[in-house]
């Protein structure tokens, strides 16, 4: 439960900062919010909520609501004991589903690893990484120690995008060895100019925890190109 309440704590801060005057102004008069009182109270339970739907955590959002009204009211239902209690009871529940959820993700990559392997123009390496080249280079190739610079496009299985240079209309710049061990090794097969797809397992992605928008265990699909090496 603490896990939960920092991050949401950590993505109201992060959408706070990135919100101006002008825009924030706008919202709370659309909301009939009259002062920066309402407006930032309207903010964390919105953000609070909008997290517990990322995390898939199901809560009685009008329990909530009177929980909290209650409590401004000085009105207590559960002692500090009782409730330390749920909140660990909760925790085992959420683990127990993260684990269901994690090894669910884990055998649906292999299985479509499995299938994409089937496909004459995929190459896999002894660490399971696998690949498709896209589009050919220069013949130059980065080392681990390189830094490189790159557009490209972060997919789920499913096709979900949970990030996308190409989007922001932006390449990013970062040292090869900084990086996921599915880039590391996939940048370095790739030549200057080139465009790849990299399927990335779960193992030499972020494992079996959650990251952002990525499901704990799951496989990842990259469109990459490679634009330079060791940028200026």
């Amino acid at each position: 439960m603490r896990k939960i309440i920092a991050s949401s704590a950590f993505f109201f801060a992060v959408a706070l900062a990135s919100v101006s005057c002008a825009q924030e102004m706008t919202v709370a008069k659309a909301k009939g919010l009259k002062t920066f009182n309402d407006s930032i109270s309207y903010a964390v339970g919105q953000s609070i909520y909008t997290e517990w739907l990322r995390q898939g955590v199901e809560f009685n959002v009008d329990k909530v609501s009177q929980a909290l009204q209650n409590a401004a009211k000085g009105t207590i239902f559960f002692t500090q004991e009782q409730m330390e209690s749920l909140m660990v009871r909760f925790q085992n529940q959420m683990n127990e589903k993260m684990k269901k959820d994690c090894e669910a993700n884990i055998a649906a990559g292999k299985a479509y690893m499995e299938k994409i392997r089937n496909n004459k123009s995929v190459y896999t390496t002894e660490s399971g990484l696998s690949y498709i080249r896209k589009k050919a280079g220069n013949g130059k190739k980065p080392t681990a120690t390189d830094k490189v610079k790159v557009h490209y496009v972060g997919k789920l299985i499913n096709g979900k995008v949970f990030d996308s240079s190409v989007e922001r209309g932006e390449p990013i710049t970062f040292a090869l060895n900084q990086v996921i061990a599915g880039w590391t090794e996939g940048l370095q097969l790739m030549d200057e100019g080139s465009k790849y797809i990299l399927y990335i397992p779960h193992n030499l992605a972020y494992g079996e925890r959650q990251v952002g928008d990525i499901p704990a265990g799951s496989l990842l699909v990259f469109e990459v190109e490679l634009l330079e090496i060791n940028p200026k």
